[in-house]
């Protein structure tokens, strides 16, 4: 699988997934689900004006906002970036 950009925004108790490509979200998606169980994560969005998709994943005890970051990080397909405000 090639590389692909990840936005993050991160929304008080949620961070908020922008990643590039339909197929690389659900790719993703799966992939993070291997790691821990998502307390609630919104269903996913595809934006109208780009090929980006978007969804929303709540932090937990077991996934906090750092967490999260280190481990799209530590994904080698995943080119992590931030979300400008």
């Amino acid at each position: 699988m090639n590389a692909f950009h990840v936005w993050i925004r991160p929304l008080g108790n949620a961070c908020r997934v922008r990643v590039a490509g339909m197929r690389n979200a659900q790719w993703l998606l799966a992939r993070l689900g291997h790691f821990f169980v998502f307390k609630m994560a919104e269903p996913m969005n595809e934006e109208a004006d780009s090929s980006c998709c978007t969804f929303r994943v709540q932090y937990s005890s077991r996934m906090s906002r750092r967490g999260l970051e280190r481990l799209l990080a530590g994904i080698p397909e995943v080119v992590l970036m931030t979300d400008p405000a």
